[in-house]
């Protein structure tokens, strides 16, 4: 059998973990690992002398030497690139998000199934133990809570945090909850620029299940959390230290039988000393700590041998940009006063009468402040459908 061959499109952070697990892999599948692709020389030179493949400036010197590309360049060029490397017949890994809109995420996944080739995203977290661990005992869930946040690494910056972060908890609730999403709530704050840094937002489905989701890219504490209550079970994810917790409630409390204005001294003090033994049985679960990414990528190399649809496949890419699209678009149109001419968007305050200049001097106060320029209202997204 003929090794696949790859290519890694983009030479930053994520492109170097990706190059370095396909060398990795090269020891175990019939894969090779060819060319690493990046406008920038130096990026390409060092990360493709570390791992023994080809340097290249453009994508287009690809097209007869890969069956395969991981398409890692920032989110805005995901579109241009990928439906380039489609139409040439490459199978992508495209990184999350699939692309900045739902209109652009559409033609990438109508484009893959006319070509027949493997689209997959990379959305890591469906490949956590900790959250395989816990599905079985989550099924119909009723309310979600998840909260992502890092510190503010220049990373991702071309998008806000909803496409960087929130897309993450975006897409494992909508494989968790499984139902239409009918009303969105959202607010979001820029912080360092014109993007969302902070955000937070409601999902309603039509099933009845909520989910509070929120994200941020300044935060002092980084966290990757996500609590879920089903019928039956609650559940506890923590996505960074691969770890698991289950509550099954006792069938007393599941029958609704226990008597809380009714009990006696003796049982009050019976439910507190055994409240998590007893009543709400607390059990963490063992997980086995494994390596996401390389996982998310050995599924690549599988569907494209098989034949068969990834587990992150384009449609469900397409879905969570939908969602999001709908989030910034509630982000944009949130009104910080009520008044028709308050701030409007991310940017919940005018901008300041401080001089940018280089001593980062404020105005003499002798001389009178410029007026600070009007708020304009973020421009208006497409609706997702």
């Amino acid at each position: 059998m003929k090794p696949l061959r790859l290519a890694v499109i983009g030479a930053g952070h994520l492109g170097r973990i990706h190059a370095r697990l396909l060398k990795q892999l090269e020891e175990v599948e019939d894969v090779q690992l060819v060319a690493i692709v990046d406008p920038v020389e130096a990026n390409r030179t060092a990360v493709a002398a570390e791992f023994g493949a080809m340097p290249l400036a453009s994508h287009e010197e690809l097209y007869s030497l890969v069956d395969a590309a991981v398409l890692a360049a920032p989110t805005n060029l995901h579109y241009p690139l990928g439906i380039d490397l489609l139409n040439h017949g490459l199978h992508l890994l495209i990184e999350k998000p699939l692309a900045p809109n739902t209109e652009e995420a559409d033609l990438l996944v109508k484009q893959a199934k006319a070509k027949r080739r493997v689209l997959q995203v990379g959305h890591v977290e469906r490949f956590n133990p900790a959250l395989a661990v816990v599905q079985p005992y989550v099924a119909r869930p009723k309310f979600i809570e998840a909260a992502r946040a890092s510190t503010y690494t220049f990373r991702s910056i071309d998008v806000g945090v909803v496409l960087d972060l929130m897309i993450h908890d975006i897409d494992v609730v909508l494989s968790l909850v499984r139902s239409k999403v009918v009303q969105v709530q959202a607010l979001g704050l820029a912080v360092f620029g014109p993007h969302e840094d902070i955000a937070h937002a409601r999902l309603t489905f039509e099933n009845g299940c909520v989910a509070n989701l929120s994200a941020s890219r300044c935060s002092f504490e980084p966290t990757r959390k996500m609590s879920i209550y089903a019928e039956a079970a609650y559940a506890q994810v923590d996505f960074g230290a691969c770890q698991a917790k289950i509550v099954r409630p006792s069938e007393e409390l599941l029958s609704r039988l226990f008597d809380v204005q009714g009990s006696s001294p003796e049982l009050q003090a019976d439910v507190r000393e055994n409240l998590f033994s007893t009543y709400l049985p607390l059990e963490e679960i063992q997980v086995e700590r494994g390596n996401a990414i390389l996982d998310e990528l050995t599924d690549f190399l599988t569907s494209i041998r098989s034949r068969r649809s990834p587990v992150v496949c384009g449609s469900q890419g397409r879905d969570a940009v939908a969602v999001a699209e709908r989030v910034l678009a509630k982000i944009a149109a949130h009104r910080w006063t009520g008044a028709q001419e308050g701030p409007v968007g991310p940017l919940a305050t005018p901008a300041s009468s401080v001089l940018r200049g280089p001593e980062w001097a404020k105005v003499d106060e002798q001389t009178p402040a410029p007026a600070a320029p009007p708020v304009a209202p973020t421009p208006a997204r497409r609706k997702a459908s």
